[in-house]
């Protein structure tokens, strides 16, 4: 579990952390801001699109190949990172460390449960969860510390000497049984293609010039989307996991989670606008009211997922969305003056709400599915996270275009898609949905039972 968190942790701080040299970046390689944003998009997307084939690829030729395979390149793109001198070779060996990173990610999960008892299987992603949450948060921290010291390319080249220490620790990393039958490399085309065309065409209206051909490109990724659908559910086991959706309980969890991180991207990128123009506040007075947010998500996140082993994710889902909904109004409507106080304990109460929401729900995913197929739940896990984070960011620019995103309306969306999110845990509690087919949805069986 010390490898799965090492190698975690690595390649979230690792796809964060450009976010805090981006304006260095800028004036060092003599590109617009506007340009230099894509080092950032442009390794989001290429995890978006490259988690489910790799996650159906890693089930063909093993999980732990893939998973240090993902480390090898990471480690080495990392490392041709330091020797950038233009826009399109960072460009480049960017995208080759979001290969990596989703060849390493799209695993975690599977190894997870490889490595917990059924029984327990809720505080190791409780755990995961952690390790995500707190890397992500760390990762602008330890990025401004880098710069502080030295050039802008160390905040790859740092990264080297972790990323051997993780290969290292991989040696230790479980595998799973393999399949036999052949990859289906047509239809992991298709599944990046979907994903790839709709979420860049949807960047592109947003940034771009010509709506005309972005919603081109939004159109034929829909287009490439429904021919893929179709010809998957032919699929015995599909790369876009059709048979585990198909289960009412996991389509449950899958919009859930979606309009989770989806609500919750959409604050984090929207309120520091708001503090900065509506109330004065300074960038870094604006970092030390995010704060509360990731620090309570750390303590939250994994006594859920603990707890999901025992409790029903769909009763803690609820409580968490509801804590959450409440957040997130309280939010929208700050007093007039407010003071770190105020909006540090309302961001404290939204980690509180998402964690208690988020650990269990991956635990149900990961959970309900058989064992051959952990994987590819693992890779449905990590592609929902990304694609709501990714389209969260993209739904604040939108915001943004039209002048109404730096006011009370971003917490209000996020309120409605929070509250999406907690009806969908609630509906999980029904006997009808939670009765799972293979004895692990909910927590609720005595380790007897479920070994």
């Amino acid at each position: 579990m010390v490898a799965v968190s090492f190698g975690t942790a690595l390649v979230v701080i690792d796809g964060a952390i450009a976010a805090v040299a981006l304006p260095t970046i800028a004036r060092s390689l003599h590109v617009d801001n506007a340009a230099v944003v894509s080092i950032v998009t442009i390794y989001q997307l290429t995890l978006v699109m490259l988690l489910l084939p790799f996650a159906g690829l890693a089930e063909r030729i093993g999980v732990k190949r893939m998973y240090q395979g993902g480390q090898a390149l990471f480690a080495v793109a990392t490392m041709l990172c330091f020797f950038a001198e233009s826009l399109p070779f960072l460009l480049i060996v960017r995208t080759a460390q979001a290969i990596g990173a989703a060849g390493a990610l799209s695993v975690t999960s599977a190894m997870v449960r490889a490595i917990y008892p059924r029984a327990m299987l809720g505080r190791g992603l409780g755990l995961n969860a952690v390790i995500v949450s707190s890397s992500a948060a760390a990762a602008p921290t330890v990025g401004g510390l880098i710069l502080g010291i030295a050039p802008w390319p160390w905040v790859f080249a740092s990264a080297v000497p972790f990323a051997i220490i993780s290969l290292f620790l991989g040696r230790s990393l479980p595998d799973l049984p393999r399949r036999s039958e052949p990859f289906d490399v047509l239809g992991a085309v298709m599944c990046a293609a979907t994903f790839g065309l709709v979420i860049g065409g949807l960047e592109s209206a947003v940034h771009g010039d010509s709506p005309v051909v972005s919603g081109a490109i939004v159109v034929a990724g829909l287009g490439i989307g429904w021919f893929f659908v179709q010809r998957e559910m032919h699929e015995a086991k599909p790369i876009l996991p059709i048979d585990l959706l198909s289960r009412p309980v996991i389509a449950l969890s899958a919009i859930g989670a979606f309009t989770a991180f989806l609500a919750s991207q959409a604050l984090l990128l929207s309120l520091p606008f708001r503090l900065q123009h509506s109330y004065g506040f300074s960038p870094s007075e604006v970092g030390a009211m995010i704060a509360p947010w990731p620090l309570t998500t750390l303590f939250v996140a994994p006594i859920s997922g603990a707890l999901s082993d025992r409790i029903p994710a769909g009763l803690l889902g609820g409580v968490g969305m509801t804590l959450a909904v409440t957040a997130l109004v309280l939010l929208a409507n700050l007093p007039p003056d407010p003071g770190y106080v105020d909006v540090a304990w309302r961001m404290s109460l939204c980690g509180a709400g998402f964690g208690m929401f988020l650990s269990p729900n991956a635990r149900l995913v990961v959970g309900s599915s058989p064992r051959d197929r952990a994987t590819a739940a693992g890779g449905l896990v990590s592609t929902i996270r990304m694609v709501g984070q990714t389209s969260g960011a993209t739904l604040v620019a939108a915001l943004l275009a039209m002048g109404i995103g730096a006011g009370p309306v971003p917490p209000y969306t996020a309120a409605a898609l929070a509250l999406i999110a907690g009806l969908c845990s609630v509906a999980r509690l029904r006997p009808s949905i939670r009765n799972p087919q293979f004895g692990e949805a909910e927590g609720t069986q005595p380790a007897s039972q479920v070994r």
